[in-house]
This record gives C-alpha cells, structure tokens and sequence, in this order.
C-alpha cells in the first residue's frame, strides 16, 4: 500500500510540476469547444428567437466590446492581477456567459452576455499566449498549445451535432459546455493554490511600466500589421466556423449529418496540421511555412467555393490555416523588443478575437442580401490581403536584438 500510494504521489506531483501547461492546454480546448460550436447551433437558436442571418450577427457583435477591454487592457491586467487570476477572471466570466445561453430566454439578454464572453476569450487568448512566448522551452510547443484548440473545435461541432441528433436542444448543449469550461476554474484554482509560478507572476520583469509597454507596442507598425493579420486570419477561421454548417445545409442541401462532421472534418485537418508544426517549422522555417499555407488557403477556398464535397474541400482549407496564427504569435518576440512582448502579444490575441466578431458579422450581412452560396467567395479577398500584409510585415525593420526569421 505504501508503494503504491508513493507512486502515486510521485505521479501527482509531476502533473503539479507542468500544471501551467495543464491549464493552458485546457484552456485552449475549453475555447475551440465553445467558439465552434456556435455554427451548428446557429440555425437552432435562429429558429427560437424567429432571427435572420442579419440579425443573429448580433450575438457576433456584441462580444466586440469585450475584445476591445482584452485587446487594450489585457497587459494592464496581467501587470496588476498576475497572469493566473487573469485566466480565472477569464474562466470565470466564460462560464457564466455559457449559463446565460443556457437559460435565458430573452434574446436581448444573451446579446448582452456576449460583451463578457468577448472578455473572457480576449484575455484568456492573451495570457495563454503571454505565458508561452515569454519562455523559449514553451515557445516552441506553441503549435501543439494552438493544436488544443483544434482538438476543442474538433470535438465541439460533432459534440453539438450528436446532442441535437439525439434530441437534446441548443440550450441543453450550452449547459454542457459550460458545464466543461467550468472545468478550467477549478484548474486555475489549484494551480493559483500550489503557487505555481509561471501563472502566478507578472509576466514582465523590465523596467518599463505596463502602461509605458503598451503605448511603445501600439506606436509600432510591427505590432499594428500583426494584429491586422491576426484579425483578418482569425476572422476567415470563424466564418467558416460560424456559416459552413449553414452553407452546406441550406444553400447546397447537404444532410445536416454530413455538414456537421464536415466542419468537424475542417478541424481535423486544422489540428493535423498544427500538431505538425514543430516538425515543419525547423525544416521549412516560419515566414516560409506562413507564404506557404497561404497559397494553399486559396486552393482551398476556390475547391470549397465550386462546390467540392464538404469533406475534402473543408479539411484542405483546415490544414491550410492550421499554422498560420501559432508561426505569427511565435515570430513575435523575434519582431519586437522584449519589454514590448506582453503588450504585444496581448494587443495581437485580442485584436484576432475582434476580428472573429466582426468578420463573421459582416459575412452574415452580405449573406442576408446575396445568399450563404456567396459566403466562399468572400473568403478569398481576406486571404488575398492576408498574404498582402505577411509580405509587408517581412520587410519592416526588427529590432537590433531580435532574430532575423527565416
């Protein structure tokens, strides 16, 4: 008995020892799960509140609010709080905002609660991202951190899928994931408790004052270019996200099993493909692999937009994003000066969460006037300037201390 409860004890405290990349990597589920869900119950909740594909983008836009506090305050408040409280403060608001969702039955309400889910995701996006890059051991697992998120993308859509094919409603489904996020806080918890001190601290030992940093980062072009990008990258991911099921079930009349794991299937290839990252970035190399996957990405849109099966041209586009986002976060320290890495790294997480409300919005927009059909083809110019401003980003100036990227 003895032995045994030793070497338990042993294999606990291993897992305490990589708690905060427990945490991360949980986060990072916890996100996918509820973010691409929302596509496949999209038609449900529009069908309860009797809504357009207009008028459900305000649930898209009502999170902008929280992802401008995150993408400008998000240093502050790891400055002031410690990266740890703030991914519990993140958690925390995630997981009522899920409890809402799943209980209110006023549509007003539930836009607004999406202000506080854009503030969870925006500052949990930014100090997950903040605690990896700092380090350069955990830097180069940021693929597999990002590859997490797929694994919750992966599973949220299928999960949803089967809850409503076994007749369970929209809002029993919310209620299950808020049911996992919560989760999370408990995760925090234990590691806020242990004092682990990769969660536990103030990201930035400089000298320079948080505010200072974040005035510096929003003053460089570097900064401003990436967190474009990012907008822009994160933003063709959740309308894809948000409007694939749709397209494929409404505008095409694929069965509604099929859509549904073929935006699993669109995951998939995105998890692939980011869990092969540490492989492909030292052979390849970052800027390299991002021209790369680009090009593949307008490949990909073009098979989707001619109407190709859902399960081959939806994983093609997957694979296609999958490295993008973790290579840019991973340049970033490469790109700026060191006292400008929380801010930055904040400011780029979080104007990619904007741009995961404002894309998918205007997407709906135009889909209300011209048809889902249209909805491929609007992808296109997105990676087209995608492209445009990753050639341009290569040739701004990085500073005297950074690497040159290959």
């Amino acid at each position: 008995m003895s032995i045994q409860f030793l070497a338990q004890r042993l294999r606990f405290q291993r897992v305490l020892k990589h708690l905060g990349v427990v945490v991360a990597c949980y986060a990072f589920i916890a996100m996918g799960l509820v973010e691409a869900s929302l596509g496949v119950l999209l038609p449900s909740i529009l069908a309860a509140f009797q809504l357009t594909t207009a008028t459900v983008t305000l649930l898209f836009l009502s999170q902008i609010s929280g992802y401008l506090v995150a993408a400008l305050g998000s240093s502050l408040i790891s400055h002031r709080l410690g990266l740890g409280r703030m991914v519990l403060l993140a958690a925390g608001l995630l997981t009522a905002t899920l409890v809402i969702y799943a209980t209110t039955p006023m549509w007003g309400l539930m836009v607004a609660a999406g202000i506080f889910l854009g503030l969870g995701i925006g500052l949990m996006d930014a100090g997950i991202n903040t605690y990896m890059v700092q380090d350069a051991e955990r830097a180069n697992g940021i693929g597999a951190l990002h590859g997490f998120y797929g694994v919750g993308a992966l599973a949220g859509p299928a999960l949803a899928t089967t809850l409503l094919a076994l007749g369970l409603s929209w809002r029993q489904v919310y209620g299950m994931l808020a049911l996992l996020v919560s989760g999370l806080v408990v995760l925090v918890l234990m590691a806020l408790g242990r004092r682990y001190p990769g969660l536990g601290r103030t990201p930035t030992e400089e000298h320079t004052s948080a505010l200072q940093s974040l005035g510096q980062a929003l003053r460089s072009p570097m900064v401003l270019l990436t967190g474009l990008l990012l907008g822009l990258y994160v933003g063709v991911e959740a309308a894809i996200t948000h409007w694939a099921f749709m397209v494929e079930t409404v505008a095409r009349q694929t069965p509604t099993l099929v859509a549904g794991y073929g935006v699993s299937l669109y995951w998939l290839g995105l998890t692939v493909g980011r869990f092969g990252l540490n492989i492909l970035l030292p052979r390849v190399g970052a800027v390299r692999l991002i021209t790369l996957s680009l090009g593949l990405l307008l490949v990909g849109l073009l098979t989707w937009g001619q109407g190709l099966h859902p399960w081959f041209s939806l994983p093609l586009v997957g694979v296609a994003l999958a490295v993008i986002f973790p290579t840019v976060m991973w340049l970033i320290p490469k790109r700026v000066a060191p006292s400008q890495v929380p801010a930055a790294v904040g400011f780029a997480s979080s104007a990619a969460s904007l741009g995961a409300a404002i894309i998918p919005s205007g997407v709906g927009w135009v889909a209300n006037a011209w048809g889902l059909g249209v909805v491929p083809w609007l992808m296109l110019p997105l990676a087209v300037a995608m492209l445009v401003l990753h050639v341009g980003l290569g040739r701004l100036p990085r500073p005297s201390s950074g690497e040159a990227p290959t």
